[in-house]
């Protein structure tokens, strides 16, 4: 059973997925979790903190889906489409989630949420390092820096999302997730590179 303050954070999301950050209002929000005035105050000082904190939420599963989809017993091509295909299926499962964080989220954060979020991407990108550094030492990957990894693995992808999130592409992205693989295993993986065994599936 779902206690009150998740009821507030899922009626946040609901509210602001249909009005915007902007266009949500507290009232909106207490009447859908069906919450009285000093349960909202209760958990949250105002409606920023409620998105702030729905943000970091929903950014920890985001990553959690992600980190989870790759170990080492994953070959580069490998460990490169299974990102993808994580990237793509969490969007497509939880697109109301991925909307609010990758379309609705706001660029003023409090500071505390903004370190959450510093600390939460370190965490992202160390984890994938668990998985790439092996394959960086033996040539199996291109060199480059773990951000600019990053963004050549699930930039693309989530540029393409953006369009699917907003309706500007109606059909399913993972419809085109072979063709994002292929183009993101050209840009880490040098030609010729060893692949150990178990392919991109």
């Amino acid at each position: 059973m779902s206690t009150a303050r998740e009821d507030l954070l899922a009626a946040g999301l609901a509210v602001f997925d249909r009005d915007g950050f902007e266009g949500a209002t507290v009232a909106e929000i207490r009447s859908r979790a069906r919450a009285s005035n000093g349960s909202f105050f209760h958990f949250f000082t105002s409606k920023k903190q409620l998105a702030g904190t729905l943000f970091l939420e929903i950014l920890q599963a985001y990553h959690a889906a992600i980190i989870t989809a790759v170990n080492d017993t994953h070959g580069a091509g490998e460990g490169v489409a299974r990102l993808i295909r994580a990237h793509l299926d969490w969007v497509v499962t939880f697109r109301r989630e991925a909307r609010f964080l990758f379309e609705i989220s706001r660029s003023e954060w409090s500071e505390e949420v903004r370190g959450a979020q510093r600390t939460e991407n370190s965490r992202l990108i160390d984890s994938i390092e668990r998985w790439r550094a092996p394959l960086l030492a033996r040539g199996e990957l291109q060199p480059m820096s773990a951000t600019l990894f990053f963004s050549q693995i699930i930039g693309p992808a989530q540029i393409f999302c953006r369009a699917y999130l907003s309706g500007r592409h109606p059909g399913d992205p993972r419809e085109q997730v072979e063709t994002l693989i292929a183009c993101a295993i050209r840009a880490v993986v040098p030609p010729g590179a060893p692949e150990r065994a178990g392919g991109t599936s």
